[in-house]
């Protein structure tokens, strides 16, 4: 019989950005307070109740990424693990939109249009300009200096953040084919685009994945084949994770 390996994927707990219902990407927004308690008590929780233990952990250069690994690896007494801080992993990029309001910014332009730019595989934001409060900040950001200039965003749509993450993926799937148990701590567009190259979901199928902050989602490899084993599975109570995928869903008050 063939021998399974299981990769652990996580969307960082809420976020100072998330609270607020701000549209957030590249901005370096850290953990909420609930957000940081949320990793402890639902990711690390969870984690610990399923009995996972890991080899190495991916992460964004983004705080609210890191911060979460931190917290999860100090609740599962496991801070010794090495970690892979990758821009590749970085949420994806807002553009102008970076610091706006969902909810006031469909006021001005409509529900369809916020989640046009929100959930269409294509939709677009209006890059990024200096008129931005946080266009220096995030051009300047020192956790941003390995990113080539050429691939330096100025917005992105999810097709974009989906071929941004499939060479760090296939890097990432090459380890855990060879054994080694992987966390992957990301944000909510990047675990969809992860899933999408995981799972193969077509363009139509993403739009519609929610991902809830600090759910555990586990996932086994056959370790000959690469081919997934069995049910993916969300690792905490089923009526809160569901409860938690609508609130993603919505645009928010």
């Amino acid at each position: 019989m063939s021998r399974t390996n299981q990769l652990v994927l996580v969307r960082h707990g809420e976020s100072e950005f998330n609270l607020k219902n701000l549209f957030c990407g590249w901005h370096d927004a850290p953990l909420s307070a609930g957000g940081l308690e949320e990793a402890r008590i639902l990711a690390a929780a969870n984690l610990n109740e399923a009995n996972m233990v890991f080899d190495k952990v991916y992460c964004s250069k983004l705080c609210r990424s890191r911060t979460t690994v931190e917290a999860i690896l100090s609740e599962m007494q496991c801070s010794f693990l090495p970690i892979v801080s990758d821009w590749r992993l970085n949420e994806r990029h807002y553009g102008n939109l970076t610091g706006v309001n969902k909810r006031v910014l469909a006021n001005q332009y409509g529900e369809e249009q916020v989640q046009f730019w929100r959930r269409n595989y294509d939709g677009l934001p209006p890059p990024i300009n200096e008129s931005n409060i946080y266009y220096y900040q995030i051009a300047n950001n020192p956790a941003f200096l390995d990113v080539p200039p050429n691939e330096f965003p100025l917005t992105e749509s999810m097709r974009m953040c989906v071929d941004r993450v499939a060479p760090i993926w296939l890097e990432i799937k090459k380890e855990v084919l060879m054994g080694a148990r992987i966390l992957l701590v990301v944000h909510g567009t990047v675990a969809r685009a992860l899933i999408k190259h995981i799972e193969g979901f077509s363009e139509e199928q993403i739009e519609k994945v929610n991902i809830p902050n600090s759910v555990p989602i586990v996932y086994e490899f056959n370790m000959k084949s690469g081919q997934l084993v069995g049910d993916v599975k969300y690792l905490g109570d089923s009526q809160y994770i569901e409860k938690m995928k609508k609130k993603v869903a919505a645009i928010g008050d």
